[in-house]
């Protein structure tokens, strides 16, 4: 890295290199440093500006530790093992923008998605698949809607509470649809601006193998609820592209419960919409599970991508990975990256490591990168996280421009190679095509 860059690296343990650090067993020190009595109004991270659930509220103190699924759970503490979940929007208080998990959005630009009512027409859903696939349409009692997660904000659970009917989307049990004349794909249009809600269920049946995309379009005020369960030994991959038109706007919170020896593949692509923000969450029920989380985004002036991802390790001998990459132009482009992993004390064995880079291509953006690690036991195979925020490489421009490459064509090809380790993670040709040509009209419309 050069010293233009604004470099912001958090590593715990031992570094194995300057990117990657691993994590063994708690020091002394750190063991009594756990015991030691917090200052109140302060935690981790330094001030708490705003309690998740004050000791005065229903859901406060002792109540706040017993669990239903109308009055919502949660500990109010600073750890994500502490969140409140309810299916009940009322059980959250209104949101102020004071709260940790509030404090980068642009309250004001979420059109109304923080209230109970939600009442708008969802996206309108065109879906291609392969005959083996199910899809159904299903009241919001159907047994399986839940069973993948229970909403953790006031905007998912307002959907929960609004939304009449839910997309079941089944991979049948023993299926191998990886090819690419296999994948199935959800192209959800936005047919108003009326806040609206929407949910989908995706099913991966035990020891199936199958590739979903979400191609969100159109022109929308939507909150979204999205299940991926992916049962014991099936191996999934979910490619959810947000390419609204100018003035969407999109929360979606994809909850994700990964089973025995499964693999659950995740990617994220934020290009269009004037604010979206996803919130992925990937869970284990069994051990063996291994989840792979990544992300790109290309926020143009006036955009907010925010993109809030949670990895649960509550079982043993799990594997994560997260690699989010973004690149931002244009005056108050604003992306959001925040990065939580929990490791519980039953987690044992766990590997995770997690990666956000931000590069900056003009004067006025603003990245925001935030990882957070949590662990409770010490006998883990490795745990690090790492973040990075920065410009253009002076070494490598000069490099390209030392072998004939004007510079304009050579800060695109830095870009290019930048986001093109994510997009060759989705491995379906024709959707990696069309990624490309979406940065490259993206490099365009900034004239770089």
């Amino acid at each position: 890295m050069t010293n233009a860059e604004l470099t912001k690296e958090t590593v715990a343990g031992t570094a194995e290199s300057a990117e990657k650090a691993r994590i063994g067993a708690p020091s002394a020190e750190a063991q009594a440093a756990s015991n030691v009595r917090r200052i109140a109004g302060m935690n981790e991270e330094g001030e708490q500006l705003s309690e998740i659930n004050p000791v005065y509220s229903p859901l406060g103190g002792a109540a706040a530790k017993s669990h239903s699924h109308g009055a919502g759970a949660g500990i109010p503490d600073s750890s994500r093992a502490g969140r409140l979940t309810s299916y009940n929007a009322a059980d959250f208080a209104a949101i102020t923008g004071r709260e940790e998990d509030w404090r980068f959005t642009p309250l004001k630009r979420l059109r109304g998605l923080d209230k109970v009512a939600l009442d708008g027409a969802a996206p309108g859903l065109s879906i291609q698949k392969p005959d083996a696939v199910t899809v159904e349409a299903v009241a919001r009692g159907d047994a399986r809607i839940g069973s993948a997660g229970i909403p953790d904000d006031r905007v998912s659970a307002a959907a929960w509470g609004a939304f009449t009917e839910a997309t079941v989307i089944t991979v049948p049990a023993d299926f191998a649809g990886t090819a690419e004349d296999h994948v199935t794909t959800v192209t959800l249009t936005g047919v108003g601006e009326a806040p609206a809600a929407s949910h989908l269920f995706v099913h991966a049946q035990a020891n199936s193998a199958a590739v979903v995309v979400l191609d969100h379009r159109g022109s929308a005020v939507v909150s979204e609820n999205v299940e991926i369960l992916v049962e014991d030994g099936a191996q999934l991959t979910v490619v959810s592209i947000q390419d609204w038109a100018d003035g969407a706007v999109h929360a979606s919170s994809q909850q994700m419960k990964i089973g025995r020896d499964a693999k659950l593949k995740h990617v994220v692509v934020n290009l269009g919409g004037d604010l979206v923000r996803i919130n992925p969450s990937a869970r284990f029920s069994g051990p063996g599970g291994d989840v792979e989380m990544y992300g790109l985004y290309f926020a143009d002036a006036g955009q907010h991508f925010e993109q809030r991802i949670f990895v649960d390790h509550a079982v043993p001998n799990c594997k994560s990975r997260v690699t989010y990459k973004g690149a931002l132009q244009g005056k108050n482009a604003h992306s959001v990256w925040v990065g939580d992993v929990l490791i519980r004390k039953e987690a044992e064995g766990t590997d995770t490591y997690e990666m956000n880079r931000n590069l900056i291509l003009t004067q006025g953006a603003r990245a925001d990168s935030v990882p957070n690690l949590e662990i409770e036991t010490g006998l883990i195979l490795g745990a690090g996280h790492a973040s990075a925020t920065g410009r253009f490489d002076d070494e490598q421009l000069f490099y390209l421009q030392a072998r004939g490459i004007p510079e304009d064509v050579a800060r695109r090809l830095v870009v290019r190679g930048f986001l093109n380790e994510i997009i060759q993670q989705i491995k379906v040709p024709a959707l990696e095509e069309r990624l490309r040509d979406a940065v490259e009209r993206e490099l365009k419309a900034g004239a770089l």
